[in-house]
């Protein structure tokens, strides 16, 4: 089932404007601070999106400690590991979270586009679109901020992330963007966060089946995600306008 957005459109929202006064509030506050100032900034018009990957638990938990019920959108590709879903269940019932929205592909998208689910062999960008891009887009409609759990030195794009940015008319909320990988792992072993069952396997980066790979020591993070391709982003941390020059590429 594809999750609907909460509200209808408000109108007008100027993004740019949005991100001046949030990072002139919060732009060096601890990430805490940042949800609870887009909470109370947004209202009901924000919103986390969450992988329930390797270090998801941290954000989710951090979430829950300003509250419970901001929505939790979590895009069910149709090619995630059965492992991912079971970690969701247990977040989701650990932490108290009581409002997370499974997202799913487009059926007729599918239909379309890989009937016999095996596009991600001939176009990762294309696949990556069609079961996470697009559903992304479409359930956030109604929203006005979402936030997720980027941080700098995952490297790449994600190198310079601000706590704060526009795109698409919208603001994306980084509030873990400064954390360093230990702040990460001392948050986790200080509030005995539960790690995600592959990590013990070797996945220091979890996405869909097909395109995540274990890591070796001394691998960055996600260099087991699309491996052997130039491909390090799914795709819903860039603009439609990127995202449609990747595809055309």
């Amino acid at each position: 089932m594809t999750a609907q957005a909460a509200l209808q459109d408000a109108g007008y929202f100027d993004a740019l404007s949005a991100v001046d006064l949030l990072d002139s509030r919060y732009g060096a506050s601890t990430p805490t601070q940042v949800i609870d100032g887009a909470l109370k900034y947004f209202g009901r018009r924000f919103a986390l999106v969450s992988s329930f990957g390797a270090e998801s638990a941290v954000l989710l938990h951090l979430a829950a400690q300003v509250s419970k019920d901001i929505p939790i959108l979590f895009l069910d590709t149709g090619k995630l590991f059965g492992e991912t879903k079971k970690f969701r269940d247990q977040l989701t019932n650990e932490l108290g979270l009581t409002d997370v929205r499974s997202i799913s592909p487009d059926q007729n998208d599918l239909d379309a586009e890989d009937p016999k689910g095996g596009l991600w062999v001939k176009s990762t960008n294309k696949c990556c679109y069609i079961r996470k891009v697009k559903p992304l887009d479409q359930v956030l409609y109604g929203f006005e901020g979402w936030a997720s759990g980027r941080k700098r030195f995952q490297g790449g794009v994600r190198s310079l992330l601000p706590h704060f940015e526009a795109s698409d008319g919208r603001v994306k909320v980084n509030p873990l963007a400064l954390w360093t990988r230990e702040d990460v792992q001392e948050y986790m072993n200080d509030h005995e966060l539960p790690r995600h069952p592959l990590v013990a396997e070797g996945f220091a980066s979890i996405g869909c089946m097909p395109c995540t790979d274990r890591t070796a020591d001394g691998e960055n993070e996600r260099a087991g995600r699309w491996r052997g391709q130039t491909k390090t982003e799914c795709g819903i941390h860039l603009s439609l306008a990127e995202n449609s020059k990747v595809l055309a590429d």
